[in-house]
């Protein structure tokens, strides 16, 4: 459970703990040790859901993403509040019944569906040029009126709406930074009436483009603010292309869009503009897999989950000839999952969260039990 942040504590938070200093805090003792869950929810697919009535991204790459996700939750998602989710009444007769609603219980705001899809107190969005990762800081399931997954969830619908909105091209750049903007901005108003919901998330995304240069080759553009990931992988040499840097107020307080939270899109995210290849391997992750995983083993397992799935889809087993590459990147991200699972529940592990917490001067031992979201894109070109 992290670090909110809480109106009452910002002003001496600023003062004694200068941000270039690292500082000790207190850690709930519930994470002192990993520990297994019995009610954890797993979960998976390759895009997520839009509307049926949704209108077509006004710009296309030449590129585009097969991607999939895989989700572990430590703790069941809470549903969403009213006016976001609105439940059936129990009697046709109540003037306010939604009982003709009753069979899409897909939360909605601003007569939208809501995009993307929840993980505990994480989001995740996928489509064919944008991924996202969002980490809602849970401390705020603690606090009356709180409810981060609201607002992660909310911060990647309304960003990947900007997305698909804009108008760019390679002469003219998208800006993620300020779609980003944007949608902070509509995740505020959203939020503050006609019920107040308070929350803070982190945020990564990755949008795919393209260069001016004959032959074209894909570009990224890669959007930071907290401590998700954006980690992007060449399997053809097992090399780490990029990767994103964690960005912290101080530890286990990552740097966060919501209630209380100083830090906003315009001057604290981060935008990097990379070139990459064909096939090469896109991951967004929320901290439940950099907490427990290095970088090497996050490598080593996505190079060998491809290996095993080309092995397997040869042409000799008649089930793997109908999977598409988003099946494979399903595959890729739920091995992926599974690592840092295995990690997160075991409470004499040793991984890059004990690692931190030992720099601190704090006593935690084994993986760090947290929601784990992970979207793995393959970049691919468009044909005809």
């Amino acid at each position: 459970m992290r670090t909110p942040l809480l109106q009452h504590q910002l002003p001496q938070a600023w003062r004694a703990f200068p941000l270039t200093r690292r500082v000790c805090v207190n850690v709930p003792k519930s994470q002192w040790y990993a520990q297994k869950v019995s009610k954890a929810q797993t979960g998976g697919g390759t895009t997520t859901p839009v509307p049926d009535d949704a209108q077509p991204p006004k710009s296309r790459a030449p590129f585009y993403f097969e991607a999939g996700y895989a989700l572990f939750a430590k703790r069941p998602s809470r549903p969403f509040p009213p006016p976001f989710l609105s439940l059936p009444s129990t009697s046709f007769s109540e003037p306010l019944s939604t009982h003709h609603q009753s069979r899409d219980r897909r939360p909605t705001v601003n007569g939208q569906m809501i995009r993307g899809v929840t993980n505990g107190d994480d989001a995740v969005l996928v489509s064919e040029s944008f991924i996202a990762a969002n980490d809602g800081v849970g401390a705020w399931a603690a606090r009356e009126k709180g409810h981060a997954a609201l607002w992660s969830r909310l911060i990647a619908h309304f960003w990947s709406l900007e997305i698909e909105s804009a108008s760019y091209s390679p002469t003219s750049p998208p800006d993620p930074v300020a779609y980003l903007q944007t949608a902070y901005e509509l995740t505020k108003q959203a939020t503050s009436e006609p019920n107040e919901w308070h929350g803070t998330t982190t945020t990564c995304g990755a949008l795919l483009g393209a260069d001016n240069e004959k032959p074209d080759h894909p570009l990224l553009y890669i959007t930071q603010l907290g401590d998700s990931q954006i980690l992007v992988i060449r399997p053809s040499s097992k090399k780490v292309i990029f990767k994103t840097q964690e960005q912290w107020h101080w530890f286990d307080c990552p740097r966060q869009l919501g209630t209380n939270s100083p830090d906003t899109p315009k001057t604290n995210a981060v935008m990097d503009r990379v070139e990459i290849r064909e096939e090469d391997v896109v991951l967004a992750m929320t901290d439940g897999v950099v907490d427990n995983l290095w970088e090497h083993e996050i490598v080593e397992n996505i190079c060998q989950s491809m290996a095993k799935w080309s092995r397997d889809d040869d042409g000799r087993d008649t089930k793997k000839q109908v999977q598409t590459y988003a099946d494979g990147m399903r595959f890729v991200a739920q091995q992926l999952v599974d690592a840092a699972r295995e990690i997160a529940q075991d409470p004499f592990a040793e991984s890059p969260y004990m690692e931190k917490a030992i720099d601190e001067g704090l006593s935690i031992e084994g993986g760090k039990l947290d929601d784990i979201s992970v979207v793995a894109a393959l970049c691919k070109r468009r044909k005809g």
